[in-house]
């Protein structure tokens, strides 16, 4: 029985070498066709998104007030200090996978799944969530030309009540949201390089866009709607600093995208330099452009105006220009098309590493004789975001996204720290700033620390949040969560835990 127990436990905790991974950098089959700018596009094309067109005027209208200011410094400063984690482990271990392989590598198999499961259902969700601001973008941008799309074909399937929180079956389908996806997958198969190519037109056109919104609005603006810059609060997160916290919690989801940058190591020309360049490029460029577009909003349009879908779009009204007004909706459907197609990739990639580690079917590690992209699972992973766009609404489980965005980025940073600890002597061509120090054989670096600590700053909002919803009895989000957890762990029990090249050879 001793023995069994045992036997089970090296196959749970079993870790992948550091040089085995370096050696699959060399054996992965993918073609290396990015450089670093190539890697910052893909990081600014993930994050400036529904971050900056939907989700800022939320947080301002509801939460934080003209303090969303400040709620964006918190969440970038949380993201920036990851960001310097990620670059290590990237440089270090440059292949696919990204958290999901840093934590085989440091904590064991099954830390690794776990993680690989909260990855997938982040970035499942956050591309259902991501095509459904799209469709409802792009019915606003074709009633605006006089062409209307029939509600039932552009809402979702089930909507859920904003104060009651109780789901209601509308009985329509978000065709729109689908045919969406449908083409981002398209354009993945095709290949990397093109999706670069079409992700770099699409930044591009989108940051343009948001300079122009910026440039004209700051004629606008009346500094009267930034005084107090913190509103007093008015109970629970509704302003103050809890309400400050609390819309960094939220907009820390809008700066998920950087995480896909180390998710493309396998094709990265030259990842020991690049990945650094591409991860902390993009959220330099990305937390520059949120500030400012905060700022601007909040200075023009009252903020307690500003809890619509298409916030930046009701600025652009408020300033005198309808025109302005339709190229700004131009503008949010780059910015969507952009993170939907870098969201997708990165949750390909993901399949893609568990897949060659045996805890996946094949099929989504299969790679195209011809475009040599994972496409089997590009097309099954864009059908099932597709499936979940057209049935929920925006709304659902983002704090979800959140949370497990916390938690996987403290698990990064765990698996830095315990590196350091054990391995310190290990090659590394980028190094996390500040030091650390020793503490009975492990290494506690300043940077890594601030960073779990910021991390569960952001986590701790979102849970008190989903608990006090769950006391009410408003408990779908979690049921969710929980049914998909119990999934995962059963298709680990009966296919990963037997399937496991590493675990089999432990």
């Amino acid at each position: 029985m001793a023995a069994g127990n045992s036997e089970l436990a090296s196959r749970l905790f079993a870790r992948k070498s550091i040089e085995s991974l370096q050696r699959e950098a060399q054996t992965h089959g993918l073609k290396r066709t990015l450089g670093p700018l190539n890697l910052m596009f893909l990081g600014v094309g993930c994050i400036i998104g529904a971050g900056v067109y939907v989700m800022t005027g939320n947080a301002a209208a509801y939460f934080a007030g003209p303090g969303v200011i400040l709620s964006f410094v918190i969440a970038g400063s949380a993201c920036a200090l990851t960001g310097l984690c990620y670059a290590e482990l990237a440089s270090t271990m440059p292949v696919s996978g990204s958290s999901y392989t840093y934590c085989y590598a440091a904590l064991g198999e099954v830390f690794a799944w776990v993680l690989g499961c909260l990855l997938m259902l982040e970035y499942g969700l956050a591309g259902s969530t991501l095509a459904v601001g799209f469709s409802g973008y792009f019915a606003s941008l074709l009633q605006g030309l006089g062409v209307v799309i029939p509600p039932s074909l552009v809402s979702p399937t089930i909507e859920v009540a904003a104060r009651s929180g109780s789901w209601l079956v509308t009985g329509g389908t978000n065709v729109v949201a689908v045919a969406a996806t449908a083409v981002i997958g398209v354009v993945l198969v095709l290949g990397v390089s093109e999706s670069a190519f079409v992700n770099n037109i699409l930044v591009v056109v989108k940051t343009l866009v948001l300079v122009t919104f910026v440039a004209v609005g700051v004629g606008a603006i009346e500094p009267h709607n930034w005084h107090p810059l913190v509103p007093p609060n008015e109970g629970g997160f509704a302003y103050g600093w809890q309400g400050v916290l609390r819309a960094a919690s939220i907009l820390f989801f809008a700066y998920f995208g950087f995480e896909t940058v180390s998710t493309a190591a396998s094709e990265a020309r030259n990842p020991q330099k690049d990945m650094p360049f591409g991860i902390l490029g993009a959220l330099g460029v990305s937390t520059l452009v949120y500030i400012v577009v905060a700022a601007v909003l909040t200075g023009v349009v009252p903020f307690r105006e500003l809890g619509v879908p298409d916030p930046i779009a009701v600025a652009a009204d408020r300033i005198g220009h309808p025109r302005m007004a339709m190229l700004i909706k131009l503008g949010a459907l780059t910015g969507l098309s952009s993170v939907l197609l870098v969201n997708a990739y990165g949750q390909s990639r993901i399949a893609f590493a568990m897949a060659r580690d045996g805890l996946l079917p094949g099929l989504f590690s299969r790679v195209h004789p011809r475009f040599r992209t994972p496409y089997a699972g590009i097309i099954l992973l864009c059908a099932i975001s597709a499936v979940l766009a057209a049935l929920f609404p925006l709304s659902v489980l983002a704090d979800l996204v959140s949370l497990g965005t916390g938690v996987a980025f403290s698990i990064v940073c765990l698996s830095l720290i315990w590196l350091r600890s054990t391995r310190p002597d290990l090659k590394r061509p980028f190094k996390v700033p500040l030091g650390g120090v020793w503490v009975r054989g492990v290494w506690l670096g300043t940077v890594p620390v601030a960073a779990i600590i910021m991390c569960w700053m952001m986590v701790v909002p979102v849970a008190m949040d989903i608990i006090a919803h769950a006391v009410r009895g408003h408990t779908g989000s979690a049921w969710i969560l929980g049914g998909y957890l119990l999934a995962g762990a059963l298709m680990y029990l009966f296919y990963g835990l037997r399937n496991s090249r590493i675990g089999s050879t432990a």
